[in-house]
């Protein structure tokens, strides 16, 4: 089936097809419905191609996401696609896997592909897909890390408001060796994590052993080495807080090889509220980074950018508040068992942290 099918059976001409089919105003509306009633009696599937060469707009948005496999990314993917289809926008989705290569190939693809605006989703400035796609105007949305320029939206989320909580609970619960595993810290989200939680631990007054901190690398793998580690210290924590839920999930499976029970002999607490964190075993007290709210805010951002007739010299920022989801990974501190959890030293500034 093609065009000129369309046009013979409406009584138009091919031009006044294409019209209506790339939504040109100065089609009559007794013929833009008389064109669409034969394409759909036809079923005729536009030629999208052929209509971002008409329209100038090809309404694809990139999403480039670190690794697919992480169950923190497929929320985001499922949620952006959900609004870009009611939107109607197609979506060119890419997983970096941390591949030099991989990006570049991905990249040249959205290039070709003449996507709208990509949003990056890496928690990583990635240089290449960055050069790339700025020198060709095209609008990007990065977490935390894009520089402030036109056509530069960022992400901004506060970490410290939901870590600041979680070391509160844990302080009322009478913990007072708590140890942090980190992500890698040559990322800055990771260090943005450690630093909220460094500064949580100073506000209540509670000393920080640095024997007690651990880089690892954001898996279940990297939860259940660093695991290991303070596992092997003279004198153990009561209390792990990790950077991510992978992280702490691979606590609490080191903790069940080791006969550690959680949390009677080990509070644990993770980083991001993935589905997954309230059905392992105990369920997971997490912060919660919303995954859905950061998928929203992405298109939101590129789609205003989109529209946007003069673009900001500045970019756009927008706020992600992170907050603490209570489940049963958190328990008074062993030797504490029978007694009322403490309160939180008058210092801390924060009324909602319990």
């Amino acid at each position: 089936m093609s065009i000129h099918e369309v046009a013979k059976r409406a009584k138009v001409s091919i031009a006044t097809v294409s019209r209506t089919i790339n939504g040109v105003p100065t089609v009559a509306p007794h013929l833009s419905k008389r064109v669409w009633r034969v394409i759909e009696e036809l079923g005729y599937y536009p030629n999208t191609q052929a209509r971002a060469l008409v329209s100038g707009r090809s309404r694809i948005f990139g999403l480039v996401v670190s690794e697919i496999t992480n169950p923190f990314f497929p929320e985001i993917v499922q949620e952006f696609e959900d609004i870009a289809v009611q939107n109607n926008y197609e979506i060119l989705t890419t997983s970096t896997v941390h591949d030099p290569k991989r990006l570049a190939l991905s990249v040249r693809r959205m290039i070709e592909r003449r996507v709208e605006g990509v949003a990056v989703v890496t928690f990583g400035l990635e240089e290449g897909l960055f050069d790339e796609l700025k020198s060709r105007n095209v609008p990007l949305v990065f977490i935390d890390v894009g520089p402030s320029l036109p056509r530069i939206s960022n992400i901004r989320i506060d970490y410290l408001h939901g870590i600041r909580q979680a070391v509160q609970h844990l302080a009322a619960l009478r913990h007072e060796r708590i140890a942090f595993i980190s992500g890698p810290l040559n990322l800055k989200s990771p260090t943005a994590r450690k630093r909220a939680f460094l500064q949580s631990m100073e506000e209540i007054g509670l000393p920080v052993d640095p024997k007690l901190l651990i880089e690892g690398n954001h898996t279940m793998e990297g939860g259940i080495s660093a695991m290991k580690q303070l596992m092997k210290l003279s004198k153990t924590p009561s209390a792990v807080m990790c950077s991510n839920d992978m992280t702490a999930i691979g606590v609490l499976r080191e903790s069940y090889d080791l006969g550690i029970h959680i949390p009677r002999d080990l509070s644990v607490v993770g980083f991001d509220d993935i589905r997954l964190a309230q059905f392992v075993v105990p369920p997971l007290t997490t912060v919660k980074m919303s995954q859905t709210e950061i998928a929203r805010l992405a298109f939101n951002a590129l789609h205003a950018e989109v529209q946007r007739k003069a673009p900001s010299p500045t970019g756009s920022e927008y706020m992600l508040r992170t907050s603490l989801v209570l489940r049963h990974s958190t328990a008074l501190a062993a030797g504490f068992a029978g007694r009322k959890p403490a309160t939180v030293p008058k210092k801390t500034t924060e009324t909602d942290a319990l």
